[in-house]
């Protein structure tokens, strides 16, 4: 009706007409209403709404409801985390939670972090490996291999050791391996040394005997002189030992081998020098026979000088050419490292050896062929009886030894030295102490000669 009467400018006047769009003049020039148009009664329904909302404020099933100053609702959230629960099932977990009418900085608040991937952290002294078939987040936490570590959570790899260090327990960090050798503070190192320096004292102690009853047959018998070279010899043999304990040094792992070398040999000419008495003893007893003027005491000297100095000229070579050295063993154990004595040659070493072993075979078959002539106190016998320990005693070295781990290859060497050095002072000198010091009425030429035998 207000377009037909505008062109005519007759007004139109409506008391129930509220359509805000009426109010344009530019269209409806002559229209008036007596009520107020909607654009006013929203904007008063809004403020009257709003000034109510504000007043709204109730907590229903654990859940608060409020409205701010615009008339929104406040903010609330539940921040919730998918997770793969023990038995495989995709869990929703309440983690946190977002609450706007909180102070400012309080709002966002999280009880318990969430986990992005489906496997714990890897701990130090692991590493990762992806599950075959899973998400790249799946993996499974393997401790490092034997002498590797890493260091750090979460490690892809393991970081090997350097070669002279070794991981903890943990294998998280790396320590320098311990060193090890046979020292003069560990037990069976006090034991050896109690038993080397017992032995040398016995000899001592022996030659002291033999020197204070030196007129006497017994002793004046089959060359005192080779017997207290003898004795010598076997004092050097057990000292000698010692220098196979403490640590390894350039001096000490050249003097143990030769030392043990030459005193051996030595030991041993004097040995064979008293076997080839015996026998020669017993021929010149035979009618006609000149024996003893052909191994006389200037001869049985030269045989333990010559016989001696081969051993000296096959340690010197040996020196010479490629002496033993103190080395680092670090493949026989992998967490410690061993400190001993390389050989420099074997061909030097065995060749000591050789030649210790074959006085002793030579000297062991002269003894076996003596131990039957007639004598009361033959002392073939008894030469016979400790070549056999001595020669048992390095037969059974020779594979213990090569077997031996560490420092107990220096123990079996010590034990060799040392029971074959008490095998021949044993057996040779303790029937003649005991003669001596308990049983003086056989200590006499015709009880040695069995000329008192009815």
């Amino acid at each position: 009706m207000s377009r037909i009467f505008g062109p005519f400018s007759i007004p139109l006047v409506s008391h129930f007409a509220t359509c805000a769009c009426l109010s344009d003049k530019e269209q409806y020039p002559t229209f008036f209403r007596t009520i107020p148009s909607d654009h006013y009664q929203a904007d008063a329904m809004a403020k009257l709404v709003l000034s109510e909302l504000k007043k709204v404020n109730f907590t229903q099933n654990g859940y608060h409801v409020s409205f701010d100053a615009n008339g929104d609702p406040v903010a609330a959230y539940e921040v919730v985390n998918w997770q793969n629960s023990e038995s495989g099932v995709i869990e929703l977990v309440t983690v946190g939670y977002y609450d706007a009418s909180l102070p400012k900085g309080q709002e966002f608040r999280i009880n318990r972090v969430p986990v992005s991937v489906c496997s714990e952290s890897c701990p130090p002294g692991t590493r990762k490996v992806l599950q075959k078939g899973k998400p790249i987040c799946c993996y499974d936490c393997m401790p490092c291999p034997e002498g590797e570590i890493s260091n750090m959570t979460d490690s892809l790899d393991c970081i090997p050791c350097p070669r002279e260090f070794w991981p903890n327990s943990n294998r998280d960090a790396c320590f320098p391996k311990p060193v090890e050798f046979l020292s003069f503070n560990e037990v069976l190192g006090i034991i050896l040394e109690v038993f080397s320096v017992s032995g040398a004292c016995l000899a001592i102690i022996t030659g002291m005997v033999f020197f204070h009853h030196r007129t006497t047959p017994i002793v004046r018998a089959n060359n005192s002189e080779l017997s207290f070279l003898l004795l010598f010899s076997l004092t050097l043999c057990f000292l000698c030992s010692l220098t196979f304990i403490g640590a390894p040094s350039n001096w000490s792992c050249m003097l143990r081998h030769t030392a043990f070398g030459i005193t051996f040999v030595l030991c041993i000419s004097c040995v064979l020098g008293k076997t080839i008495v015996v026998l020669m003893a017993f021929k010149a007893t035979l009618p006609g026979s000149n024996a003893m003027k052909w191994f006389g005491p200037p001869q049985q000297r030269m045989t333990v000088v010559s016989v001696t100095f081969i051993q000296v000229i096959i340690c010197t070579v040996w020196l010479v050419v490629s002496p033993p050295f103190p080395v680092k063993n670090l493949t026989t154990y992998k967490e410690k490292i061993i400190l001993e004595c390389a050989l420099g040659s074997a061909v030097g070493f065995w060749s000591v050896l050789g030649y210790i072993g074959i006085l002793a075979i030579f000297c062991f078959v002269l003894a076996v062929l003596a131990r039957k002539l007639p004598d009361n106190f033959n002392e073939a016998k008894m030469i016979t009886f400790s070549m056999l320990i001595f020669c048992a005693v390095w037969v059974t070295f020779i594979p213990a030894y090569v077997s031996s781990p560490g420092k107990f290859t220096v123990a079996v060497e010590i034990f060799a030295i040392l029971a074959s050095s008490f095998g021949l002072i044993l057996c040779i000198f303790a029937p003649k102490c005991f003669i001596i010091l308990f049983q003086p009425e056989k200590n006499t030429k015709k009880f040695l000669m069995g000329k008192n035998q009815t």
